[in-house]
């Protein structure tokens, strides 16, 4: 095996969530694909895949550290973070009281005028802990701003939540209402 977990982890996405085209793909209702389809598609997409089973498909989504995909019947699928049409049917669910969003503070001066929206994504995506929200965040800044959201009280007004893995939660939108900012890491006031 010439790659790394993390590297199969990001072309499973790609393919699943973002451009099945690309690997001639075509996804059931729910987001669903033939693993064996799947696997045989990335041996023919580059020689460092050529040696790709099912095996080591199996094996990245077991040990990686946040449910991102799923295997059930000889199928595989992204469970979030679609930017096509999402085929994945969501279930709504109540959230936890809390959920947090990791950001840049360029973002949050928007944010704080027009909420959270999903931007090239269907959902806007949220962690159920400050650590997950922050390592999300570090893609944006390298002081990346957390934000809290009252989600209890978003689904109470009538927005729904959908359980997108084990740490992550989704949502269409949040208005400003139920975002604020956290003290940063250093344990400073911020926003």
């Amino acid at each position: 095996m010439t790659y790394s977990q993390a590297d199969l982890s990001r072309l499973v996405s790609h393919a699943l969530r973002h451009a099945p085209w690309e690997y001639k793909l075509d996804p059931e209702p729910g987001g669903w694909v033939d693993l064996q389809q799947l696997v045989c598609a990335f041996r023919l997409s580059a020689p460092e895949w050529r040696d790709l089973d099912i095996v080591d498909v199996t094996r990245m989504i077991s040990f990686s550290g946040s449910r991102r995909h799923e295997i059930a019947s000889g199928r595989i699928r992204a469970l979030y973070g679609h930017s096509i049409a999402s085929p994945v049917v969501e279930t709504m669910t109540s959230p936890p009281e809390r959920l947090y969003h990791g950001t840049s503070d360029e973002a949050w001066i928007k944010i704080r005028i027009h909420g959270l929206v999903p931007m090239s994504r269907q959902f806007v995506h949220l962690s159920t802990d400050v650590d997950m929200a922050y390592a999300i965040g570090l893609r944006k800044s390298r002081r990346p701003k957390i934000l809290l959201i009252a989600a209890d009280e978003a689904a109470a007004s009538g927005i729904p939540f959908y359980e997108g893995g084990d740490r992550v939660w989704l949502v269409k939108a949040v208005p400003p209402i139920y975002i604020a900012p956290m003290a940063d890491p250093d344990g400073r006031a911020v926003g």
